[in-house]
């Protein structure tokens, strides 16, 4: 039997247990059977994360599963729209404030959102994360609503998220973000990349960055970078050469590959990844938008 004898239901269901989106799109650009298949939400279903209704704000103008699947691989989505971190909040002022009224907590935090990005990988449908600068610990960052002579919180048009974090000066450059693997795919290679901007940055060539990714079971990688990528090889030391720079994303900002880990999926873990760079020499010129989880090929 071919494939074009078979009802469109019966190969739904065959594409939905054997394929990649990947291999749909693929399939349906050669068989007319294929093709009409693939608009089934059967075949979409299995890619759209179980836990999509809890952590991503609905789409309402996603009419079918393979039109709501493209919208979440075709850009990031902000998770939660602040629902969750508002929650979150509250719960920690009412163990810390014994009797305050919650509304003081709540326009406290009311500006503490858009924390994560989520986005799926078009072709496998693994899931992908970006922390943005808020959901980062960054050393002498101000809280909210205090001033600070190290960073500030600012807005940048050019940022999915509504702050990003800039650097006056610091001599101890210390960032780090986390990510527990229950939320991330399993089975599945990840890599951490650092997302930043360097505007007018000094300070950043007398001693390479370290980066580092670890977990709570003591598994740690680590590795030294140049972070400015606008640095000439005959104003660096010795020390620099040969060292990982930074690249240029699709969306203009820089990454840097910050290390990468394994996901089985069999246990909880949490994934701490950090950038650090500590010496007495000031820095200027960083801004960080946030620290991006995302599978790696190789």
């Amino acid at each position: 039997m071919k494939s074009q004898d078979l009802p469109e239901g019966c190969v739904a269901h065959i594409l939905s247990y054997i394929c990649t989106p990947e291999d749909i799109v693929r399939l349906s650009l050669v068989s007319k059977a294929f093709y009409s298949a693939a608009d089934y939400d059967t075949v979409w279903d299995r890619f759209i994360p179980s836990d999509f209704s809890s952590t991503i704000s609905p789409l309402s103008s996603s009419n079918s599963k393979k039109d709501l699947y493209f919208t979440l691989s075709d850009r990031p989505t902000i998770i939660d729209q602040g629902r969750k971190v508002r929650t979150l909040f509250l719960l920690a002022c009412s163990d810390v404030f014994y009797g305050i009224p919650e509304m003081k907590c709540v326009v406290y935090v009311a500006s503490l959102k858009f924390l994560q990005s989520f986005q799926l990988e078009k072709r496998t449908a693994k899931k992908c994360y970006m922390l943005s600068a808020r959901d980062i610990s960054i050393t002498w960052a101000p809280t909210q609503g205090e001033a600070s002579q190290y960073w500030e919180w600012k807005s940048l048009p050019e940022s999915r998220f509504q702050e990003v974090a800039r650097l006056y000066a610091v001599c101890w450059f210390n960032i780090t973000g986390q990510i527990k693997t229950r939320v991330l795919s399993p089975n599945t290679q990840y890599a951490a990349f650092l997302v930043f901007q360097m505007i007018d940055a000094s300070g950043f060539h007398h001693h390479p960055a370290m980066l580092s990714v670890s977990n709570v079971g003591g598994s740690r990688t680590s590795k030294y970078v140049c972070l400015d990528p606008n640095l000439e090889d005959n104003d660096l030391d010795d020390r620099f050469r040969g060292l990982q720079r930074p690249n240029v994303r699709k969306d203009k900002w820089l990454e840097i590959e910050m290390g990468e880990f394994f996901n089985s999926g069999l246990e909880e873990d949490e994934i701490y990844m950090n950038v650090r760079e500590t010496s007495d020499m000031w820095k200027h010129g960083f801004i960080l938008e946030g620290i991006e989880v995302r599978p790696k090929h190789v």
